[in-house]
């Protein structure tokens, strides 16, 4: 992963490429400062399952920020939550097959120059019927996707403006 920081405009533009199933993926970035920042990430679904929705959680100095300049959205999906603390938002009503990009947009404010988030993916189980599929999809995105193992990965940040 990688990324590029555009002082002036106040955005984080990060791409690259996930193709773990068991572990959430946690992403810690440079920033050139705290504060709102707009981020645009791109990431390619690597694994041998489908993505029907995505979850992002920031660190406890972190929260995302509804109605600010930059809209909440992802090609992908066609729905959001946001939770009320402003610290997990859902992306979900859609689907990432493997091989295939997602682009997700929001906007954060941080208190820190390096703020960590993390991203979870939700695949439905092959063995459930549409019924129940969809029933456990409402759930995760009500109540959050259960916490799993984590890996780290720290994002360079090139500045640029």
């Amino acid at each position: 992963m990688a990324g590029v920081a555009d002082l002036r405009r106040r955005v984080l533009m990060i791409s690259g490429a996930i193709d773990a199933v068991d572990y959430d993926v946690s992403v810690s970035i440079n920033l050139p400062e705290p504060g709102r920042w707009q981020i645009i990430k791109s990431e390619t679904n690597l694994t041998d399952q489908t993505w029907v929705a995505m979850q992002v959680t920031t660190d406890e100095y972190t929260h995302f920020v509804e109605g600010g300049e930059a809209m909440v959205m992802s090609r992908q999906f066609a729905k959001t939550f946001l939770t009320p603390d402003m610290r997990r938002l859902t992306f979900y009503d859609g689907e990432v097959r493997p091989g295939e990009a997602v682009l997700k947009v929001f906007e954060i404010e941080t208190e820190q120059r390096r703020p960590a988030y993390a991203h979870a993916r939700y695949s439905p189980v092959s063995s459930d019927g549409a019924d129940r599929s969809e029933e456990l999809l409402q759930q995760v995105v009500t109540d959050g996707m259960p916490e799993r193992s984590t890996i780290e990965v720290i994002v360079p940040v090139t500045v640029i403006g």
